[in-house]
């Protein structure tokens, strides 16, 4: 699972919101798939600049995580990098493309569900509930020191 931050999270709900307000989405695309629109939210780079850059590597976004190599500099490693720093890891770009991530359908609206990787409704679900689910993690993991709690509230200084 990725590392929950704010840029992640922030990428995934304007991702989602993109794909709401209608930009082109189309999953056998490397620009305007799954990773490919999240890849423009991220790096204000076109669908077609993004394509583009996808073609000097071989295979889906799933085959390229597994091919990354930081040291070469192609255009497409610079994609995956980009992917890498907010903080997903090969295994989450695949669920990403294939909405398969068990912890993120448990956490879908409505409660658990597959769902199909080249439906638009279902990427903006899933990305919602992913974005959700870091959220809640990253709250979980802030630690309140103790002096600041005052009968279970926080106290600001």
């Amino acid at each position: 699972m990725a590392h929950p931050n704010f840029a992640l999270i922030d990428a995934l709900r304007d991702t989602a919101t993109r794909l709401k307000q209608g930009a082109p989405y189309a999953w056998g695309n490397h620009g305007s798939c799954n990773c490919g629109n999240l890849l423009q939210v991220v790096t204000q780079l076109k669908q077609e600049e993004i394509l583009a850059y996808a073609h000097t590597g071989i295979g889906e976004w799933t085959e390229l995580a597994e091919d990354y190599c930081p040291t070469t500099n192609a255009p497409v490693n610079l994609l995956l990098f980009k992917l890498q720093q907010l903080g997903l890891t090969p295994t989450d770009i695949h669920n990403l493309e294939y909405l398969e991530d068990r912890k993120v359908l448990d956490n879908l609206e409505g409660g658990f569900r597959w769902l199909k990787r080249n439906v638009r409704e279902d990427v903006i679900a899933y990305f919602e509930a992913y974005a959700n689910l870091l959220e809640n993690q990253l709250i979980d993991s802030i630690e309140i020191p103790q002096g600041l709690l005052v009968n279970d509230l926080v106290v600001s200084e």
